[in-house]
């Protein structure tokens, strides 16, 4: 089958573009509102874009409440969802007022980041610090209206849970993090393996 998605149908019973980029990380974007509300919602539109300097990003295709804060104060955490905390990372999914604290509505543990001031998730055994580098709004070239923000943050913190090192390496296997498929699907590593990049020839 073939669809251009600007202008055809793709005439399936349901959508099927998220269901071909998988699994995609999940960013537990965790930032506070310029009263102090602390706010936590995850994204399946997350990755790190960069390594030197590292960034990441994470978007939503309508408007919430992660980016307006990370815009308001200049800040948000990237937590990671893991296996173990998937039933708190979906209930933090809901679509709660603004004035809601999703750390206590999903019974997780705030406790403040070191370099930012934001709360971050104690559970989480990744938790990355981030300063609001740009958000870019995408403009589609169809002229429709679109929502999508997306914001890019500069790292200024990491933490990592000394649980999930194995011979100083982050095991994948320990970390067991959370990948979202299509539809309602979710998906966790249940192993790893290694490759070698291969070496030219240069002689």
């Amino acid at each position: 089958m073939f669809y251009d998605p600007r202008t055809e149908d793709h005439g399936l019973p349901h959508n099927p573009w998220l269901a071909l980029i998988v699994p995609r990380p999940i960013g537990w974007i965790s930032t506070a509102a310029a009263d102090g509300t602390p706010n936590l919602a995850p994204y399946s539109c997350f990755n790190a874009i960069s390594s030197r300097p590292p960034h990441l990003m994470f978007s939503s295709d309508s408007a919430k409440d992660s980016v307006t804060n990370a815009e308001a104060t200049g800040y948000f955490c990237a937590n990671i969802a893991t296996y173990e905390l998937r039933e708190q990372m979906n209930q933090s999914s809901a679509a709660y007022p603004p004035e809601t604290d999703e750390f206590a509505a999903s019974g997780l543990t705030a406790v403040p980041c070191k370099n930012i001031p934001v709360m971050r998730v104690a559970e989480a055994p990744v938790a990355i610090e981030c300063k609001l580098s740009q958000i870019i709004t995408l403009t589609p070239s169809s002229g429709l209206p679109c929502e999508n923000r997306i914001a890019i943050g500069e790292v200024v913190g990491i933490h990592i849970d000394e649980r999930v090192l194995k011979a100083g390496l982050v095991d994948v296997e320990l970390l067991k993090p959370l990948g979202r498929m299509g539809y309602r699907e979710y998906t966790v590593p249940p192993r790893s393996f290694e490759m070698v990049r291969p070496e030219l020839d240069k002689s």
